[in-house]
C-alpha cells in the first residue's frame, strides 16, 4: 500500500510541477520533496525523469475504452436531427481523463517529447472519431459530405482538448454547448 501511495504522490507532485513550470524546469529533487518521499524512492519507481513524464501522460490522459459507438448511437438515436444535442451529450459523457493540469502538460511538452505528442494525437483522433460518428447518426442526410463532417468533428475535438489552454492564455472560457450549436448551424 505504501509503495502504491508513494508512486501516486510522486505522480501528483510531478503533475503539479510540470503544469506550473514545465518539465525541463522541474528538478527530480523538487518532485520528491513535494511528494514527501526520498529521492531514491522516486528513482525506484521511475529510473529516469522522462519516465515520470511518460507515466503521467500514459496513465492520466486517456479516453476510457468502452463500446463508444454503441453509447453514441443510443444517444444520437434518442434525438435524430439534433446535431448540437448529440455533440453536447458527447462532451458531457466523454470519459476524457485528463485534468486541466494534464492538458497543459500535454500541449506544453508535445513539441519536445515524442511520446507526449503521440498521446495527444491519439486523444485527438479518438475524440474526432466519436464526434464524427455522433454527427453521422444525428444527421443521416449529411453522411455523403464526409469532408464537412470530418472538419466539424475536428473542430469540436479541438475545443474539448484545447479549452483549458485557451482559458489559461486568454481568460475566456469556451462553452462546448455553444460550439456544438455553432457547428450544427454551420452544417445546416
Amino acid at each position: 500500500m505504501y509503495r502504491q501511495t508513494a508512486r501516486t504522490r510522486i505522480l501528483d507532485a510531478a503533475e503539479e510541477l510540470f503544469s506550473g513550470g514545465g518539465y525541463d524546469a522541474t528538478p527530480t529533487a523538487r518532485i520528491a520533496e513535494l511528494a514527501g518521499v526520498p529521492k531514491g524512492l522516486l528513482f525506484h519507481y521511475f529510473p529516469r525523469k522522462i519516465d515520470v513524464l511518460i507515466s503521467l501522460v500514459d496513465e492520466r490522459t486517456l479516453v476510457t475504452e468502452y463500446d463508444a459507438e454503441e453509447v453514441v448511437e443510443r444517444e444520437a438515436a434518442a434525438a435524430p436531427g439534433d446535431a448540437a444535442g448529440a455533440l453536447s451529450r458527447l462532451a458531457r459523457r466523454l470519459p476524457l481523463h485528463a485534468s486541466p493540469a494534464m492538458r497543459r502538460i500535454l500541449f506544453r511538452e508535445a513539441d519536445t517529447h515524442l511520446s507526449v505528442r503521440e498521446r495527444l494525437g491519439r486523444l485527438n483522433a479518438e475524440i474526432i472519431k466519436r464526434a464524427r460518428f455522433a454527427l453521422e447518426l444525428a444527421m443521416p442526410g449529411g453522411r455523403g459530405d464526409a469532408a464537412r463532417l470530418e472538419a466539424a468533428a475536428a473542430t469540436f475535438a479541438a475545443v474539448l482538448l484545447y479549452q483549458e489552454s485557451i482559458c489559461q492564455l486568454t481568460g475566456h472560457h469556451i462553452d462546448p454547448d455553444a460550439v456544438a450549436e455553432l457547428i450544427a448551424h454551420a452544417l445546416g
